[in-house]
């Protein structure tokens, strides 16, 4: 068999490189958008309830509920703002706190259970799954995994615990210009993280990769009751997250790469237990322990899907 030139070989790998980032760019783009859309729209709505002190209402509203997790009732607010914003925004609220180890894990368990419910349920039923199922499912899972860390782990929390005080209130069009910057530099964030992201999915395909991943994390997957085929998704939204994940899924579903049983599946197990990387290291910064947040998540994860797996033989979907 004649070997091509090492110059011809070069030639063939350029043109498949551009070939790839080509065909990624459209879909991408329409998906990117979608996701800043949403992201700026939520960011927007949550600094004008903070801003008109509407959340710390709706945190003071049920904070005699969290006394079911052992935590105090300032530990509300944090969860309400992990809840509709994101990880970021419940971390600035606990600094404001002084939780020990039991309440932090507790509490940072409940939140990567089910923040950022707005973005990520909307990426979620993108891929297929049913949105009001995946919000149940999550808060349902936060809610259950409180009260059982809380029965298991030993000792038990400071109930009296208070939040430090807020400072003097900014004027408006302070406030709204530091959101402006800080959405702008998510924005940017966003943007870079999801073209490189989608990019290097479709290059791992391109050439080979995603196979030999797929054969080292097959026996988890199975653990776990996900399909192998959905090996690089799984690893997106563990090390990335949905929102920044998002686009390399719906690629995924568009070239039906993967079915969408499959991705029924995945989205049920991903909806609690995902991010985590990032998140995870942040939240044990903050005095959680990384093990519990990871293996409660994984262990609920678990039950979901085999659940799921049993609805899908009952109806022989």
């Amino acid at each position: 068999m004649r070997r091509l030139p090492v110059k011809n070989m070069n030639q063939e790998t350029k043109d498949r490189l551009v070939r790839c980032i080509r065909e990624v760019l459209p879909s991408t783009t329409k998906t990117c958008i979608w996701i800043i859309k949403i992201t700026v729209a939520v960011s927007f709505a949550m600094m004008l309830l903070k801003y008109f002190d509407i959340l710390p209402w709706i945190s003071d509203a049920v904070s005699p509920v969290f006394r079911i997790f052992g935590l105090p009732g300032a530990a509300a607010l944090a969860y309400v703002s992990g809840y509709f914003v994101n990880v970021y925004s419940a971390i600035a609220v606990m600094a404001t706190l002084e939780l020990d180890w039991r309440a932090l894990t507790i509490l940072c368990t409940m939140i990567m259970c089910s923040h950022s419910m707005v973005l990520e349920t909307a990426v979620l039923k993108k891929t297929g799954a049913s949105g009001v199922r995946m919000v149940i499912v999550r808060t349902l899972s936060a809610i259950i995994l409180g009260i059982v860390l809380n029965q298991i782990l030993p000792g038990a929390s400071d109930l009296s615990v208070a939040a430090a005080g807020g400072g003097e209130k900014l004027p408006f069009w302070t406030t709204l210009w530091e959101w402006f910057l800080s959405a702008l530099k998510l924005v940017v964030m966003m943007i870079c993280i999801i073209y490189a992201l989608n990019i290097l999915q479709r290059l791992l395909r391109e050439f080979g990769v995603m196979e030999r991943i797929a054969k080292v994390f097959r026996p988890l997957m199975a653990v776990f009751g996900l399909p192998s085929e959905t090996v690089f998704l799984w690893i997106v939204a563990n090390i990335i997250g949905l929102g920044y994940g998002a686009a390399a899924m719906l690629d995924e579903l568009d070239r039906g790469e993967v079915k969408p049983r499959d991705v029924l599946l995945l989205d049920t197990h991903i909806c609690i237990s995902h991010s985590n990387l990032e998140d995870l290291l942040l939240l044990t910064a903050c005095g959680a322990v990384w093990w519990i947040l990871l293996l409660s998540r994984w262990a609920m994860s678990i039950v979901l899907v085999w659940e799921q797996r049993l609805e899908f033989y009952i109806t022989k979907k």
